[in-house]
């Protein structure tokens, strides 16, 4: 193995650059400091999820008859390649430098190089501070853009609303395949890195843009009223005051719209030891699936909620690691 250097000025990432001894030089910082990269990633169209000598398969829930022991008793623990027999491109990130070249020219120069209907690009942080976790890439945005492609006819001529959209990754991949989509956030600066990701995919569909910069029209709102039904929502439960106001929004959302909505909401438990239990625990998980609970069980005479998991048994797309944290739920929404 080659010899791996630590310097201030460069990154190293296991979950974005799949070369163990790839670094990468900070050529420009976001408003937090951040080192900003835009990932290509490639859209596998042929892949189902099932090819057992790719690096990221589709985890199963494993049964007593598939446990391994070997000669002396033990549990024979059967680990992940350390080298991937896949020929698929890996996923790296393309440095963005100060320069007279936009994002823009960038796209277009590498549009046919790239055999750009198959590549999404996006811009992103690999590191943040909790306020600015929105500025990464996490797994469960991947799940559930895996679920919308694979859907991609559930969806069709559907207007989508996507709560806490991040970087754009979801709301991008569904408006490929959606009529029309609300790609909403808080905080200027991380709508602005959103509106450029929009822009880096206007290949992929024809993006409008607004009379107003990041302002609602009367228009957009009797829209949003009249023909939303699919709402969606990726890897925002990661605070209870968060998860707490996701499930506010919800329910004043679906009360207000003309037609029943049906959400579907992804989360990748993430465990942790904790002091007041002694023990390794999911607080913000447990909290998810309370909030979960009280919607269904809700009696106000005006809604009712239904909430079902969806099964993660379909096509994965997006080359990473579908672990068996990650869960995808589906809340239908109708007035009494």
């Amino acid at each position: 193995m080659d010899q791996v250097t630590f310097r201030s000025d460069t990154v190293l990432s296991d979950v974005h650059l799949l070369l163990p001894n790839a670094c990468h030089l900070m050529k420009r910082l976001n408003g937090v400091g951040q080192p900003v990269f835009t990932s290509k990633f490639r859209i596998l169209r042929d892949y189902n999820g099932k090819d057992s000598s790719c690096d990221s398969p589709v985890h199963e829930n494993s049964d007593a008859s598939n446990i391994q022991w070997d000669e002396d008793g033990d549990l024979d623990v059967v680990r992940r390649p350390r080298y991937p027999t896949c020929n698929r491109d890996a996923v790296c990130p393309v440095i963005l430098s100060q320069s007279a070249v936009t994002l823009t020219d960038q796209n277009e120069d590498s549009e046919e190089e790239d055999g750009a209907r198959d590549i999404i690009r996006i811009e992103h942080t690999m590191a943040t501070s909790l306020e600015d976790v929105g500025k990464q890439i996490w797994r469960g945005a991947f799940l559930l853009a895996d679920f919308i492609l694979a859907q991609a006819s559930m969806f069709k001529a559907a207007t989508v609303l996507e709560l806490g959209a991040g970087t754009g990754l979801t709301s991008i991949v569904m408006a490929m395949v959606a009529k029309t989509v609300y790609c909403t956030d808080v905080g200027e600066d991380l709508l602005n890195m959103c509106q450029r990701n929009v822009t880096l995919n206007k290949q992929h569909f024809e993006p409008q843009d607004a009379d107003l910069e990041f302002c609602w029209t009367d228009a957009e709102v009797a829209d949003l009223h009249d023909n939303t039904t699919v709402l969606i929502a990726a890897d925002v439960c990661y605070d209870d005051d968060l998860t707490d106001a996701l499930f506010r929004i919800l329910y004043r959302l679906s009360s207000n719209m003309r037609h029943p909505s049906t959400s579907y909401i992804s989360i990748e438990k993430r465990l942790n030891f904790t002091l007041r239990h002694m023990d390794v625990a999911c607080e913000a998980y447990d909290h998810f699936r309370h909030c979960l609970n009280q919607l269904q069980q809700m009696t106000d005479g005006k809604m009712n909620f239904t909430v079902e998991p969806v099964k993660i048994s379909f096509s994965q797309f997006f080359q990473y690691e579908r672990v068996d944290q990650l869960e995808l739920w589906k809340v239908t929404a109708e007035r009494l």
